[in-house]
C-alpha cells in the first residue's frame, strides 16, 4: 500500500479474537518477546515517538504487532479513519478505496455550494459526474 505522497506504507496485520474473545491485531511473537524482555518498554517508545525517532507510520505498525485491541487501536492519537477503514476489512486495498470514494462524495456535497456561487450558476446546474 502507498500513502498520499506515494511512499510505501506498512502492511495491516490481521485481526482476530483472543481467548476472552477480544478482537485483536495478530501479535507477532518476535516484537513482544523483545518488548518484554528488551531494555525498552511502551514509554521509551512514545518518547521516540515524541520527538521524532520514529514516524507515525511506524507507530501505527507497531500497536497492531504488539497485539493491540482493535477498539484500543481505533482511539490512539496518531491512528486515522483510512488506517481502521482498512483494518476492519478483509481486502484492505478495497477498504482504502471506499474511504478515499465516500470522502471524495462528502466533498463534492460541501462544495456544491461553494462552486455554484464561484461560477454564478444554480448549484442543480453543475454536472454530476459519474462514480
Amino acid at each position: 500500500m502507498e500513502d498520499e505522497r506515494g511512499k510505501k506504507r506498512h502492511p495491516i496485520q490481521p485481526l482476530g479474537n483472543d481467548e476472552r474473545g477480544i478482537l485483536r491485531f495478530k501479535p507477532n511473537k518476535i516484537v513482544q518477546r523483545l518488548l518484554d524482555d528488551g531494555p525498552f518498554n511502551m514509554n521509551t517508545i512514545a518518547v521516540w515517538a515524541a520527538t521524532g525517532e520514529v514516524t507515525r507510520d511506524d507507530m501505527i505498525q507497531f500497536a497492531q504487532l504488539v497485539g493491540y485491541s482493535f477498539d484500543g487501536f481505533r482511539s490512539l492519537t496518531y491512528v486515522d479513519d483510512e488506517t481502521c477503514a482498512a483494518a476492519g476489512e478483509e481486502d484492505e486495498h478495497a477498504a482504502r478505496l471506499e474511504y478515499y470514494i465516500d470522502l471524495v462524495n462528502t466533498l463534492k456535497t460541501a462544495l456544491r455550494e461553494p462552486i455554484a456561487e464561484l461560477y454564478e450558476c444554480h448549484p442543480d446546474d453543475l454536472m454530476e459526474v459519474e462514480e
